[in-house]
């Protein structure tokens, strides 16, 4: 390695480390210093200077403290009381962060809720969060209403742009609300690791699971980027994730309000119009997931591509067959990459761009950081412990399961737990290098190189085992969408019969028509024999999460069924080194064992 990049390398990451060091040295879980505070002292310190822009509106920081002010008076002429919850069922809109923070100006919690779900669903995220009544946008309030059905006791209902059937007026309240900030005293008895919102898991397996989210928590997540970034007061950010999750509503939105700049809050993602809305708006950052970048280099070339401001961007999952081209593409110089969870305790952050690493630990700063990467049994899904009844940590280049040491005196490595107890121990592995010490396991498999950087290889749930071997989703759909035509590949095992383990699946969404031959050719020479998937699926979309995690569910239950699914099925076939349709003769061979793969 060329000496003067491995010195540039370290350099850089060092002054990254030290100025988020520096950024987020206040962070007390003891203190009652809480995110609350240092948003009033932000606005005091930027009264002036535009703090929000959603479509076609304005606020300055002024603006924002006094809604929030008017947020707090409301809450507690409804009788809302310090430890009560709200839940805030609706989409990016201007006023969405300023609901919860005036919220916690008066001890109150807000449940961030997820505005796709509906029915049992949503009444499961109401129920755990305890919520106490709900604030919606109008054309949820239905959905609210069938959803409250499901509750054991009706919950009052308000909405914005008027009351609509059993709904209160809330907008109409709020203007009666007084915007004098409330007293310092109403929070007195709340600390910093006490809890300032409930998140949800998004529920790409199940119902999702309520996360309590601390002040020191929310601290740090909006804290933790501003040196990477190099954020400023000028900057805008580019905000197209949802605000209910923890990227974009606290990582993106700390990272610019932190600083004193802008967030540009748009309320749903477009692909097609993403450069041309932030050109207009002279956006200087964006917070991402990776899906939303691949999606954006599907799009056809357009003269915004290069023609933006955006300079740095924050986020995860941006798999490395995708980084390159869109830096290349659309110009953006510094990719902050991390990782981490709403819930968990471990985090890494990319510092020098090194392409497709979430983050890096040098062995000089080990101790700094809680991650141990241990071996992982993929056919029990739990991890393994050697004669001494301990966990075993993995050499560089062999994945293992990431997990995180428990701290409850460092703010750093908190584990909160979720709203159910039962889903807080599931998660806390105990006795692991020593008799009595705890790390939350993060349901993720990793690995690490030689120089200390690590990379995702996929969650524990998409990882399957065929032919006696491991296979890593992640990395069989990266091959996938590094063919000609395929725009979104999403990778799962199925059961055959007659067969051990899982056979690989792909739901691919593909432009124009699918050539097998070609695609076997590709998918030989980029992987093992193991490691192709058997069957193909063409849909139309790859259904996502509101967060633009893929859903496997559904998929994993349809199987291969011809009889379930709709989507053109095709079958793999090593004769002739092609795919070709599964028919209902090549289904029964299947079902019957006969048919060779």
């Amino acid at each position: 390695m060329n000496p003067f990049s491995s010195i540039r390398r370290e350099f850089v990451f060092i002054r990254t480390m030290l100025g988020t060091l520096k950024k987020i040295s206040h962070i007390d879980p003891n203190s009652n210093f809480l995110i609350t505070d240092e948003f009033e002292q932000i606005v005091d310190s930027h009264k002036k200077r535009t703090a929000f822009i959603c479509q076609g509106r304005q606020w300055t920081y002024q603006q924002f403290d006094n809604y929030a002010n008017r947020v707090a008076s409301w809450a507690l002429s409804a009788e809302l009381v310090p430890g009560d919850t709200l839940a805030l069922f609706c989409r990016n809109r201007l006023e969405y962060v300023a609901i919860w923070f005036g919220l916690s100006k008066v001890g109150i919690q807000a449940a961030l809720v997820n505005d796709l779900l509906t029915g049992k669903g949503l009444a499961h995220c109401l129920s755990v969060a305890d919520s106490k009544m709900i604030l919606c946008d109008p054309d949820l309030v239905e959905i609210a209403d069938n959803a409250i059905k499901h509750l054991p006791n009706k919950l009052p209902l308000w909405t914005f742009d008027g009351a609509d059937n059993d709904a209160q007026d809330f907008d109409t309240a709020i203007n009666n609300a007084s915007d004098t900030r409330p007293d310092r005293n109403l929070r007195d008895g709340i600390k910093a690791r006490d809890t300032l919102l409930k998140m949800f898991t998004s529920g790409t397996t199940g119902l999702p699971k309520s996360v309590k989210v601390s002040h020191v928590r929310a601290q740090r997540y909006a804290h933790s980027f501003s040196a990477a970034m190099r954020a400023k007061k000028t900057d805008r950010m580019m905000m197209v994730l949802p605000l209910y999750h923890a990227t974009g509503g606290l990582c993106g939105v700390g990272t610019a309000l932190m600083n004193g700049g802008a967030l540009i809050i748009e309320k749903s993602f477009s692909a097609r119009n993403f450069w041309e809305i932030a050109y207009r708006n002279k956006a200087t950052l964006f917070t991402y997931v990776g899906e939303i970048c691949r999606f954006l280099i599907n799009t056809k070339p357009g003269k915004y591509d290069k023609k933006h401001k955006i300079r740095a961007m924050l986020g995860n999952g941006l798999r490395p067959e995708v980084w390159t081209e869109f830096k290349q593409r659309f110009g953006v110089k510094t990719i902050a990459e991390f990782y981490g969870a709403t819930e968990g305790n471990v985090g890494l952050m990319n510092a020098d761009g090194t392409v497709g690493a979430m983050g890096r630990i040098p062995w000089y700063v080990k101790k700094a950081f809680n991650l141990e990467l241990v071996a992982h049994n993929f056919e029990t899904g739990e991890v393994v412990r050697g004669k001494d009844g301990f966990c075993q940590r993995v050499k560089a280049n062999v994945t293992g399961e990431a997990i995180g040491r428990i701290d409850s005196d460092d703010p750093r490595f908190l584990f909160e737990g979720y709203g159910n107890a039962k889903d807080t121990n599931k998660k806390i592995l105990s006795d692991v290098f020593r008799k009595g010490d705890r790390y939350f396991r993060t349901g993720d498999l990793m690995k690490k190189d030689r120089n200390a950087y690590y990379y995702f290889v996929d969650r524990i749930g998409d990882t399957f085992r065929w032919m006696a071997q491991n296979v890593a989703t992640g990395e069989v759909a990266a091959v996938l969408n590094n063919f000609a035509g395929v725009q979104l590949a999403n990778v799962y095992g199925v059961k055959v019969p007659k067969h051990d383990g899982r056979a690989g699946m792909a739901a691919l969404a593909i432009d124009g028509t699918l050539d097998g031959k070609a695609l076997y050719k590709h998918l030989q020479e980029s992987l093992p024999v193991y490691a192709r998937p058997l069957f193909l699926r063409l849909v139309e979309n790859t259904e996502t999460t509101g967060t633009f995690k893929f859903k496997k569910t559904e998929l994993v239950a349809d199987g291969f069924a011809l009889n379930k699914i709709k989507d053109p099925l095709f079958i793999i076939d090593n004769a002739n080194q092609d795919y070709i349709p599964l028919t209902k003769n090549i289904e029964q061979a299947i079902l019957a064992g006969s048919y060779r793969f």
